[in-house]
């Protein structure tokens, strides 16, 4: 069976390969929003594996609001042992240390809980809109440094739709897309700026993702503040803009009050052995 230390080993020797070129992306781009890819992270077979174990729809979770339009999963030994092991192949020490250095932060700790993490699948006009995450872990102790997402749906073409959106000028401005290429991993900086989302899928098809976010001990900007997830309305959408905001403002508002929330967040992998 392929586990998670095979797959690590292969991402260990993909990252190493083209170390100098992802660290020479990701620090054109960091005074922004820091962010670099990496193609074909594992053999083709093997990422096909991966992609062809993802649950139908009906087994995952659902999001649909104005905020978001996807379903998710983070309670991995539901599904084939592949998808855990494809999750925690990115918690491996050499990794973590690998990607630490591409980014050239201090510390970096991977989540064991999958707060948010997991995997996710986006179908037909589903969507994520611009937003920010959350600044910390679930129990408020670490910053939230970076975010992970490799994505496995095979010729995904970028008209397609479900490509991360960087807006590192904020959402008035023009975006940067990233093309959620089939075997690519992408990792992108989070912090009080980092402002992203997903395209609109157009395919009548499934966009599939294997995702991680690390932690850390120290916030990636000096003036980074907590803060909880903020959702804004794309540019087109001006009346949408002005009731995420609101949303944004009053859910933060009530942490203020009660810093872990009034409803617990179950996004999260419920393990036996913490």
């Amino acid at each position: 069976m392929t586990n998670r230390r095979n797959i690590a080993d292969i991402i260990v020797s993909r990252l190493e390969a083209e170390k100098d070129r992802m660290k020479a992306q990701y620090a054109e781009s960091r005074d922004r929003i820091g962010y670099f890819y990496i193609d074909d992270l594992l053999p083709e077979e093997m990422a096909l594996a991966i992609h062809r174990q993802f649950p139908k729809p009906e087994a995952m979770k659902l999001k649909k609001s104005i905020r978001e339009y996807k379903y998710i999963a983070a309670q991995m030994d539901q599904y084939d042992p592949i998808l855990e092991e494809s999750v925690y192949a990115f918690h491996d020490t050499r990794v973590v240390d690998l990607i630490k250095d591409i980014c050239g932060i201090k510390s970096a700790y991977p989540d064991i809980h999958l707060y948010a993490g997991g995997i996710s699948m986006m179908g037909k006009d589903q969507y994520l809109n611009p937003h920010i995450d959350n600044s910390h872990d679930k129990d408020r102790s670490r910053w939230r440094v970076l975010n992970l997402l490799y994505y496995v749906s095979p010729e995904w073409h970028e008209d397609n739709g479900g490509n991360l959106e960087l807006w590192p000028s904020g959402v008035e401005q023009d975006q940067i897309t990233v093309h959620s290429r089939f075997n690519r991993l992408a990792v992108m900086a989070t912090h009080n700026d980092s402002w992203h989302s997903v395209s609109p899928i157009t395919a009548d098809d499934f966009r599939c993702c294997v995702s991680n976010y690390y932690f850390a001990d120290e916030a990636l900007k000096a003036d980074d503040s907590f803060h909880v997830t903020s959702f804004r309305g794309r540019p087109e959408q001006k009346a949408r803009d002005i009731v995420l905001r609101a949303d944004a403002a009053a859910r933060m508002a009530v942490r203020k009050i009660f810093a872990k929330g009034v409803v617990e967040n179950k996004h999260v992998y419920k393990r036996d052995v913490d």
